[in-house]
């Protein structure tokens, strides 16, 4: 099974393709991907907002007029802006995290890009991404979009995921490996 094919089984993936069809159509894909990705930087950085995406407890009302607000806030495309609350009323904002990662997924793939998801401890500087995305173009001979997110838990060090291939330099990793060693 193809990766398109697996992102249009899930609950996410059939919405983030519905998006996705909508933005190609509307020759948008750029500007909605944009919003995505502030609407992702708003759920890990706004508690507010998160809890908005992830309670059942809000009505479809109150959440729909909650992430027009938040969209207005944010400035986003009104495709995108349209799509939360298409999301707020059919109840799915906590499935929004895995919209954004699969439509992140199918712009690349539209691009010829191939998409790593990539964990650090802490967010990574411009030069460091640059870098990251050097590096993993001439590993894998493609150009290669970013999907990053922060895990203080890994303590230092990277895990990067390219399709099935995981590479894994996090320092919670190596202490782990180090440890059931010394057990013997």
């Amino acid at each position: 099974m193809d990766q398109s094919a697996g992102i249009q089984a899930s609950l996410s993936g059939r919405y983030a393709t519905a998006l996705f069809e909508l933005a190609s159509n509307a020759k948008t894909i750029d500007a909605v991907e944009a919003s995505l990705i502030k609407v992702r930087q708003a759920l890990s950085e706004s508690a507010e907002f998160a809890k908005l995406a992830a309670s059942p407890l809000v009505g479809r009302a109150a959440a729909s007029s909650a992430v027009t607000a938040a969209a207005d806030v944010m400035a986003l495309d009104p495709t995108t802006k349209n799509f939360l609350g298409v999301l707020a009323q059919n109840r799915r904002l906590s499935s929004l995290s895995a919209i954004i990662r699969d439509f992140r997924a199918l712009a690349a793939r539209h691009r010829g890009e191939v998409t790593a998801e990539v964990a650090s401890a802490h967010p990574l500087t411009d030069d460091q991404v640059k870098e990251l995305k050097q590096a993993l173009r001439s590993r894998v001979g493609r150009d290669v979009t970013l999907d990053l997110r922060v895990d203080p838990s890994l303590l230092g060090g990277l895990i990067v995921k390219v399709g099935s291939q995981m590479i894994d330099s996090s320092i919670k990793t190596r202490i782990n490996t180090l440890a059931h060693a010394m057990k013997g």
